[in-house]
């Protein structure tokens, strides 16, 4: 029996969707679902139930995912036992970050890592912060970086660093000369947030229930998928919002937007995200390894 079925398997298993598993897979979704019906013959049983566009393991399903997760894991084992054996540092990690992470944090310590590690090649997803736990998941990716709260207790979940947030708004708003904004200020102004699923989102919406502001007491103009997206919004008056603090530092240099500090302060942790299972890859680890010494200086 080919391994390849196996991973083609144990990827539709992970996302329990044929495209998501196509598209992690670089095949198309004809040539993913062959496999796996192929595998289906070999075994004379099937090990998916389709109802309604949705996909479940059938039991048989669940011992052949049982199965395929611990010989995978030893096909990983082999390669890098053998690499560790001839000193090869080269190879492929995927890295999944949400948007302002992706945007303002990753570029210098991407080129940390490329620094110290030539050879090995890091492929980058961004999404928001579901989006990337997803991925982490179902094995699509094997670190994530990630701006809110991460609930799915089968994962590890370390603390990267704090980011404060700050509100911003245009230049000469009547909230610019204040030396700091309340909660319930920011129900007077058109208030521009970013989109469900968003981590920003998720650590605002906490941070105001806590302060006594429910959501109906906002006035929202619009959602927008990214904090480019919002610095633009506020910049043309459209409304005012509350960013990462490292995110507006140029704008607030340029005289284009102006930034304020919440009363009380709003921070948050950014947090890394992967699989709890026993084997590692060497090259996984030290990206991690990395990343906590990046965060740990910054």
């Amino acid at each position: 029996m080919s391994d390849r079925r196996l991973q083609v398997f144990h990827a539709v298993a992970g996302a329990l969707n044929f495209t998501r598993a196509a598209e992690t897979l670089h095949m198309t979704q004809p040539a993913v679902t062959h496999q796996i019906r192929q595998l289906e013959a070999d075994f004379n049983t099937r090990l998916f139930d389709r109802v309604n566009n949705k996909i479940n393991l059938t039991p048989a399903g669940e011992q052949v995912l049982d199965y395929a997760t611990r010989i995978l894991s030893l096909y990983d084992e082999m390669h890098e036992s053998m690499k560790q054996l001839t000193g090869d540092r080269s190879g492929l990690l995927t890295l999944g970050a949400s948007t302002t992470i992706a945007e303002y944090m990753l570029p210098e310590l991407l080129g940390g890592f490329r620094r110290e590690f030539p050879d090995v090649q890091v492929r980058l997803r961004v999404a928001n912060t579901d989006a990337i736990v997803a991925l982490v998941s179902d094995s699509s990716i094997d670190l994530g970086i990630v701006e809110g709260e991460v609930l799915k207790q089968h994962l590890l979940v370390d603390d990267c660093q704090q980011d404060e947030l700050v509100v911003i708004v245009p230049v000469g708003h009547e909230l610019a000369v204040q030396d700091e904004v309340r909660p319930q200020d920011l129900t007077r102004y058109p208030f521009v947030q970013r989109e469900d699923g968003s981590g920003t989102k998720s650590v605002i919406a906490s941070y105001l229930t806590e302060h006594g502001i429910v959501e109906e007491q906002l006035q929202h103009p619009f959602e927008l998928g990214s904090t480019e997206a919002i610095k633009g919004a506020v910049q043309a008056g459209m409304g005012i919002s509350i960013v990462s603090v490292s995110t507006v530092k140029n704008e607030i240099e340029l005289g284009l937007l102006a930034a304020r500090q919440l009363f009380p302060p709003l921070r948050r942790p950014f947090y890394f995200v992967r699989q709890r299972q026993q084997f590692r890859l060497q090259l996984m680890e030290e990206l991690f390894d990395f990343a906590k010494q990046y965060c740990a200086r910054s």
